[in-house]
């Protein structure tokens, strides 16, 4: 029995073997040293010696679950509050820690549901928060739906979601664009008959490359308030820093009532989430018991990595350096931008960036494509330049996540390697036109 990968053809031998990774690089069975461009789950590298240390600690912990008072989980919290949410006081109320960005989603909306005692709820275009429950419900990318993508051309397989589903327009979020496109309009009238009756709406800050801005949010939490819905801001990849900030939602004036966090935040040394939840959301909480509980949440591996994780951030100041990297590569992608004409936007805040090339429409792609795409031929050659991105299984993205421990020479390096390799996307649109202006 083979283990079964998540793509198309499970049996595909893969490009390389990872046997081991320090810092910002992998190692590979053959020897190569490859500079890792696209992990959100990894905001720390590979086998920092903070995180190497907090797993050893935790492995003589006894395993104490959700239901069993634990002084270190309570710590990792407080930690968490103190150190993340400084200056927050006034709004955070509390948390509870979880096992992925998915499955915190789900409890958000499911505890959002029993709170406001409505069922239907509300997401952006071109959203993704997980593929758990209602996490999978509210994920509107066409080819995340847990289901199959057959690609002998049969069709699609998503499964029916279990509630109702309101999608609102995305924001753009574009620091550069070849050709000026209207941005999707957030209607007021749309949006609050979208929220009518619903009860939450939740927003995350990446996906599908759309990157949010300040007056975006706080409209749709203004607009969730008026109608009674609870604002949830997925914070799974932006949370802790990614974005040059310790949370996306602080660039705005609103506050949530939830803030899920999920990948990052053990440090990459263990899987984890929480749920946090507004002062007035803990105080209508008051007198009743919320019937949720996993045997796993707040692990003795995951707790140690989460206390771990937030001390490196604080002490080698880590946010800044979010801030000041995402500086470096929104002047080196635009320079890039402009040379190569199979770029058709960028966008991104801090250390994550989507880079969209020319070529399908997002709405159109199913993932039931076995061809070359044009962000394959561009992370193919990167990989053989020793430096890895990812594509985010779109014909046209490609995204750009470093560790926050990432030098400015790595990012540099990151961004030679993207210009030297956006060559071969632009060969293929230069070679595709003669056949599309045949075909017209």
């Amino acid at each position: 029995m083979r283990l079964i990968q998540h793509g198309a053809d499970p049996f595909a031998a893969p490009p390389f073997e990872i046997v081991g990774g320090e810092g910002a690089y992998l190692r590979t069975s053959d020897g190569r040293q490859l500079l890792d461009a696209s992990n959100t789950g990894g905001p720390l590298g590979h086998a920092h010696p903070a995180m190497v240390e907090a797993i050893v600690t935790a492995a003589r912990f006894p395993v104490a679950n959700e239901s069993q008072p634990w002084r270190e989980r309570e710590l990792a919290a407080e930690e968490l509050i103190d150190i993340a949410f400084a200056g927050e006081g006034d709004w955070i109320g509390g948390l509870r820690f979880g096992l992925s960005g998915s499955e915190v989603n789900d409890t958000a909306l499911t505890l959002a549901q029993s709170v406001t005692g409505r069922l239907p709820v509300v997401a952006r275009e071109r959203a993704y928060h997980g593929l758990v429950g209602l996490a999978r419900d509210v994920t509107l990318q066409p080819q995340w739906h847990g289901g199959l993508s057959h690609t002998d051309g049969s069709g699609v397989s998503a499964p029916a979601p279990g509630v109702e589903v309101r999608t609102i327009a995305a924001p753009d979020g574009a620091i550069w664009m070849r050709e000026a496109a209207p941005a999707a309009s957030l209607d007021p009238t749309q949006l609050a008959a979208a929220l009518d009756g619903s009860a939450a709406v939740i927003v995350d800050y990446t996906q599908g490359g759309r990157y949010h801005d300040a007056a975006y949010q706080d409209a749709v939490a203004t607009a969730a308030a008026d109608a009674g819905a609870l604002w949830i801001a997925d914070e799974v990849v932006t949370g802790l820093g990614r974005g040059g900030s310790w949370f996306a939602f602080q660039k705005g004036e609103r506050r949530p009532d939830i803030v899920t966090l999920g990948k990052p935040i053990a440090g990459g040394a263990a899987p984890g989430g929480a749920v946090v939840l507004s002062k007035e959301l803990v105080e209508r909480l008051d007198g009743v018991k919320w019937q949720s509980y996993s045997t796993f949440r707040g692990h003795p591996v995951m707790v140690h990595a989460v206390r771990a994780h937030l001390r490196v951030v604080r002490d080698e100041g880590l946010v800044a350096r979010a801030a000041a990297g995402g500086e470096l590569l929104a002047a080196r992608l635009r320079e890039i931008a402009e040379r190569h004409p199979s770029v058709q936007r960028v966008a991104g805040d801090g250390l994550h960036w989507t880079i969209e090339l020319v070529g399908m429409d997002w709405r159109e792609w199913e993932s039931t494509s076995t061809e070359t795409q044009p962000s394959d031929l561009v992370a193919r050659a990167m990989l053989a330049a020793g430096v890895k991105v990812s594509t985010s299984d779109e014909p046209t993205s490609l995204f750009l996540a470093p560790p926050l421990i990432a030098t400015d020479a790595e990012l540099e390096r990151i961004a030679s390697t993207l210009d030297d390799a956006l060559a071969h996307s632009d060969a293929a649109l230069s070679d595709a036109a003669p056949t599309e202006a045949a075909a017209r």
